[in-house]
């Protein structure tokens, strides 16, 4: 059921199984793009490889064919390539794997296999985006402060953690200005009900009102 779909008695390839593999590259390197793009977001010309990078991978996995020669060259030849982007997301990722693992699939001729595991993991890929399934407690942030020097900030913040948090943790302590003021790094868990400004306002008056930054754990700012 699964098992390619070139005739391993003959040296070459025929223009219709050619054309068969091209194809459902194309359409299930389509069927990624799509389902990245109801996922999250991204760019026209992000999706837009998605789309043919599996024809792509397909179509070198053709050429290689099992030959040795061939395959240090085409390795040569990408290791030419330099990758410059912004810096991409989790998913962007997922995606970039999952549209090679199709072209690899299609280049070997796997064309059932290909299809049936595109659409097993959009299936997944939709379930995980659309559900709160796997997905991490809201009320968890990051707390970044900013104090002078002369401050007392092993216990001055307490109080206020109390009354609006369930659980604060530091993480990490920077010195700032030749040392005369110090970033705090916190691990919090937010209680709920509470209203992150007037946390924050309470914290301005504790830290003479320098910087604050209150953020997801996913999200890598600095002040």
């Amino acid at each position: 059921m699964f098992n390619s779909v070139f005739d391993s008695t003959t040296t070459g390839l025929s223009i219709t199984t050619g054309l068969i593999c091209a194809a459902v590259a194309l359409v299930l390197g389509i069927v990624i793009a799509i389902t990245h793009m109801k996922t999250s977001q991204t760019t026209k010309g992000f999706l837009t490889t998605l789309a043919t990078l599996p024809l792509l991978v397909m179509a070198v996995m053709i050429m290689i064919n099992g030959n040795l020669g061939t395959s240090i060259a085409i390795l040569g030849a990408f290791s030419l390539i330099r990758f410059r982007s912004i810096q991409g997301q989790a998913k962007d990722l997922l995606s970039v794997f999952f549209a090679m693992m199709v072209g690899l699939a299609c280049g070997m001729g796997h064309i059932l296999f290909a299809v049936v595991i595109t659409v097993i993991a959009v299936i997944a890929i939709l379930i995980f985006s659309y559900t709160h399934f796997l997905e991490p407690n809201k009320k968890q942030r990051v707390l970044k402060i900013v104090v002078p020097e002369d401050l007392d900030y092993e216990e001055v913040f307490d109080e206020i953690f109390q009354k609006y948090t369930s659980r604060a943790e530091l993480t990490r302590m920077k010195t700032m200005n030749m040392g005369s003021l110090y970033k705090l790094t916190y691990d919090i868990t937010m209680k709920g009900g509470v209203k992150e400004k007037e946390f924050l306002d309470e914290i301005r008056i504790k830290n003479c009102n320098l910087k604050v930054l209150l953020s997801h754990p996913c999200m890598e700012e600095e002040i």
